[in-house]
């Protein structure tokens, strides 16, 4: 059965974990993880190269060696007779001085190797990752896991979906996923890939790691679960491999302790046959993870429906062309999706073309994507240049494009004026996004609310209205869920959903929080237009009722 090669956090987690590291935050945007394929068949071909010298090398090692021992044998069959003679006795001497300085030049300076060196530190510097990189991989696959409730049997197994098959994982490779989760002190997931890797040690015929090791991080993460008694097994279990650590032994004197102590408390805890109770290894949250909110957003990622529709037999496809003559001839493919908030997608509004331009253009200057910074020394917007802060709950890439960027960039932004019937002039630019390992970015508004006072210039007034653009299709995940009207849009390339962030009394609608669900397989490309409210007084006018949408 031929393998084909398609993108996958498991096998890119894998291929980060055997290079040496470099640069950072290739974990953001899949088209810099191209790249780094590329990189590997150049490395592949360096390694051949490399490999070919070194051969031609150890053939003369060999070829020394073979000599050594031919001559060995042949003189001590009769050393007496053999070193009686003169030459053969020069000989010996020569052979282990000068002749010797030779061989050890030959074995301790391989000139080959700084060949190689040189041009892998070049490949390096331009491609190979930095520790961020491998870590960020490491934390998406398990917020994957999290986010679609995948078990750690599947993901080890190859099975991360249906669309997407990766190497079996073996036993070091799930110890490194649980020994990240391990320093993060995210004793959840070590427990879980601990013992994943316990199971693929078990089973492997080649063992890729030592069992202790396992134990020894596995028993650590069992404690802090609350296991006392499975703890307590494991540690017996590793002393027997290793009996003289110290530690081990120490913690072992510390759990007879905590079992002896729960035992004078409730007697019957275990029971009469002696099975160790049920294992506890609770998901961990913080006041938001539990809040009804995140609950909702994982729940619709998931498919899962959270909350009943309403007016969907109002809902309907029309042509739409706002009448302006741009759209007139050719009007826009128009699917209403909700009412109040109006929430409209917008099909086969960009051409395959359109969309092969904006990603040229935008992949060489893809940053990482960064959120509002309320200070007055952070442009967040309006110059074409983004802004914000870093943040973990956005993983993505972007770039932003002006409309003097090229005749496409100007004709978009013309067709997207046509079909809102907004003014451009506050607008900010195209900013292209492009979602790496895993990316994401959790629930959120696109206006400021009243507290932020800073994130905006005041010429520009607050964001509007929002036109979201697919660039790309997605195998799974990847989907913009609004968390508060249980409504979940996939990406279809070519599409763009838009939708008012703000109520006609000028006012934030709340309902508008929406989030991108991480990408599961498959990768994400997405545009996004933001319109200001400053001159727009005419084309979206105060309505008569606080609460009136559209």
């Amino acid at each position: 059965m031929k393998y084909q090669w398609c993108y996958n956090p498991v096998t890119v987690l894998i291929l980060l974990s055997f290079l040496h590291i470099a640069r950072s935050e290739i974990f953001t945007a899949l088209v810099h993880m191209e790249k780094l394929l590329r990189a590997e068949r150049t490395v592949a071909n360096d390694i051949r190269a490399f490999v070919t010298k070194e051969r031609q090398r150890l053939d003369k090692l060999t070829s020394i060696a073979d000599d050594y021992e031919n001559h060995s044998i042949e003189a001590l069959q009769d050393t007496e007779k053999h070193l009686s003679n003169p030459v053969n006795a020069f000989l010996l001497m020569k052979r282990f001085t000068t002749d010797w300085y030779k061989v050890k030049e030959l074995i301790e300076q391989n000139s080959t190797s700084q060949d190689i060196t040189a041009q892998l530190e070049k490949t390096e510097s331009e491609s190979f990752p930095e520790i961020e990189d491998l870590n960020g991989a490491a934390a998406a696959l398990l917020r994957l896991q999290d986010t679609y409730d995948i078990p750690t049997t599947k993901i080890a197994g190859g099975n991360l979906s249906k669309v997407a098959l990766s190497p079996e994982m073996t036993a070091e490779q799930c110890f490194e996923l649980g020994r990240y989760a391990y320093l993060q002190k995210d004793w959840y997931h070590t427990l879980m890939w601990m013992q994943e890797s316990l199971v693929q040690y078990e089973n492997e015929p080649v063992k890729t790691i030592s069992k202790h090791l396992i134990l020894d991080h596995m028993a650590f993460a069992t404690t802090m679960q609350g296991n006392v008694h499975h703890a307590y097994s494991l540690t017996n279990e590793f002393l027997t491999l290793t009996p003289n650590h110290q530690r081990a032994l120490s913690n072992k004197k510390y759990y007879e302790k905590m079992i002896n102590e729960e035992n004078e408390k409730n007697p019957r805890r275990r029971g009469d046959d002696g099975d160790l109770p049920a294992i506890k290894n609770e998901r961990p949250t913080d006041s938001y993870k539990s809040s009804e909110e995140f609950i909702n957003y994982e729940q619709l990622c998931r498919g899962v429906t959270t909350v009943k529709q309403k007016y969907l037999s109002k809902l309907k496809c029309y042509y739409a062309h706002n009448n302006h003559p741009l759209l007139l001839i050719q009007p826009m493919k128009a699917e209403d999706v909700h009412f109040k908030p109006w929430l409209v997608i917008y099909h086969d509004i960009l051409s395959d073309e359109e969309i092969k331009n904006f990603k040229t253009t935008a992949s060489p200057r893809l940053q990482r994507s960064g959120v509002f910074k309320l200070d007055k020394d952070n442009d967040n917007t309006g110059n074409g240049k983004g802004g914000g802060q870093v943040a973990a709950f956005r993983t993505s890439q972007g770039a932003w494009l002006t409309s003097e960027e090229n005749e496409i960039t100007e004709s978009v932004n013309h067709r997207v004026a046509a079909l809102t019937g907004l003014n451009l002039e506050t607008a900010e630019d195209l900013q292209v996004v492009n979602y790496g390992i895993g990316g994401h970015y959790e629930p959120h508004y696109d206006f400021a609310r009243k507290e932020e006072k800073t994130a905006f210039r005041d010429e520009l007034g607050n964001r509007i209205a929002t036109m979201l653009f697919y660039m790309s299709d997605v195998e799974t995940g990847g989907a913009t869920v609004f968390v508060n009207l249980g409504l979940r849009i996939f990406p279809r390339k070519g599409t763009a959903v838009f939708w008012y962030n703000l109520l006609k009394s000028g006012e934030g609608d709340y309902t508008t929080r929406h989030a991108a669900c991480p990408v599961l397989t498959g990768t994400k490309w997405v545009m996004n237009k933001w319109f200001h409210e400053r001159g727009q007084e005419f084309k979206r006018p105060c309505g008569i009722n606080e609460n009136e949408y559209k």
